[in-house]
């Protein structure tokens, strides 16, 4: 049988191509929006930036690249991903490209919000790569593009060589002309999803209006994943840009040694959330945010352990105690941290086209902004915290506390949505009886 003569086999043929595409253009946009991790810790040295500064500098990509989430999302759901990803990522390499020429704070700033175009990718291809699937598959799906987060490790790896080689700016224009790249490659070799060439075909226009597509955001159950992912995925990104600062300031490495470690965190996080997808799709997006809370927490408990020493005073004379988590330790814990995250954000985004099948690009969008959001408010509370504190693994503590309300919310609304059921079965039942 040929493939003309057998439609289905060639979907599947476009949606692996859709999703192949996608998860490749996700992985440079998510390089291009965390590069300030990276550069950042050269202007933070060149400017003479305070650590709250260097958080606000380093999370401006992440506040604009989560604010367009949603838009973007629902611009995908009307016009098509198609689309919209190729000009989010020709916009984010041009101001990418034009970073470069910025010489003072207020510049770097103005420049950081354009270079968080990149971060509203993740919307996009998340509404574009779900149509190609149906929801039995939708788990795995996006599980697999959502390894696209792994560019925040290719840019810890590889940018501070070209940093040390070249300059921050090298580096940046480098990147730049990666993303402008993928972005026309992306448009010639990938296609309308199912739902947008069945609109263009039947002739029809937008079956409903601008507003309806936020109708499902009065729904609490949206604001409830909303936080889920400011922890599974803005915690994530928080970490990946303050990591290395704090690895220097902490441990004493070279930028390129904190990158190379930092990527040991970002890898797991990133490339296991495929399997976070399998997982949720076969035991359940429930059970995965189970674990990822409870475990995710006790690691932050173990890193948010300050370095110490105590003095007890023992029957022959003063003891003294040192206590600190060591390097291997922390990287250690680091990746069951990110292993943990990664399931996560994958389970997060299994509910998303489940329950709201229809409005997948705004709903998806209003998680990840929020999500998203956790990136940026993050590393300037984190930077804060070690302005006013002084203590390093303050940053830790707040995501202990992050962790277990998200844990305790999620069992609390699952109780009563089982106490619920059990009450319509009783009342069903009643007349039965």
């Amino acid at each position: 049988m040929t493939e003309a003569a057998n439609p289905a086999h060639m979907l599947d043929r476009s949606a692996t191509r859709a999703l192949s595409m996608s998860t490749i253009a996700f992985t440079v946009c998510f390089a291009v929006w965390t590069i300030f991790s990276i550069i950042g810790v050269r202007i933070k040295d060149d400017l003479g930036l305070s650590d709250t500064q260097f958080g606000l500098l380093v999370g401006m990509p992440i506040l604009t690249g989560s604010l367009v989430r949603m838009l973007l999302g629902i611009w995908t759901d009307r016009l098509g991903g198609r689309l919209v990803y190729t000009i989010t990522m020709l916009a984010a390499a041009l101001a990418t490209f034009l970073l470069t020429f910025a010489t003072t704070y207020s510049q770097m700033l103005i420049a950081a919000l354009g270079v968080g175009l990149a971060g509203g990718s993740f919307a996009v291809g998340v509404a574009y790569v779900s149509r190609f699937y149906p929801a039995s598959r939708q788990g795995t799906a996006l599980g697999i593009f959502g390894v696209g987060n792994v560019g925040a490790a290719a840019t810890k790896f590889i940018a501070p060589f070209v940093l040390i080689a070249w300059g921050w700016q090298s580096a940046a224009m480098i990147w730049s002309g990666v993303l402008a790249i993928i972005a026309v490659v992306f448009w010639f070799m990938t296609e309308d999803d199912p739902v947008i060439r069945h609109r263009r075909k039947a002739g029809g226009g937008q079956a409903r209006s601008f507003l309806a597509e936020f109708k499902p955001l009065k729904d609490v159950r949206v604001w409830r994943f909303s936080l889920y992912y400011f922890f599974a995925f803005g915690a994530f990104v928080a970490l990946a840009l303050w990591l290395p600062r704090y690895l220097i300031g902490v441990y004493g490495f070279n930028i390129a040694t904190a990158g190379i470690i930092g990527a040991a965190y970002s890898i797991p996080a990133s490339i296991f959330r495929a399997y976070g997808g399998i997982l949720s799709d076969r035991i359940g997006a429930r059970t995965v945010l189970y674990w990822t809370f409870a475990v995710s927490a006790v690691c932050c408990a173990i890193l948010s352990i300050p370095a110490a020493d105590y003095t007890v005073h023992g029957i022959k004379g003063p003891i003294a105690f040192h206590m600190t988590v060591e390097p291997v330790a922390f990287v250690a814990v680091a990746f069951v941290l990110g292993f943990c995250m990664s399931l996560g954000k994958a389970a997060v985004y299994k509910h998303i086209p489940v329950y709201y099948p229809n409005n997948v690009g705004a709903v998806g969008g209003l998680v990840g902004m929020i999500g998203g959001l956790g990136g940026f408010v993050l590393p300037i509370v984190f930077g804060a915290l070690n302005d006013l504190t002084g203590i390093w693994s303050n940053c830790f503590m707040l995501l202990f506390a992050l962790a277990g309300v998200c844990l305790a919310w999620m069992h609390v609304a699952i109780r009563r949505m089982e106490r619920s059921t059990m009450s319509s079965n009783s009342a069903l039942a009643q007349p039965a009886e």
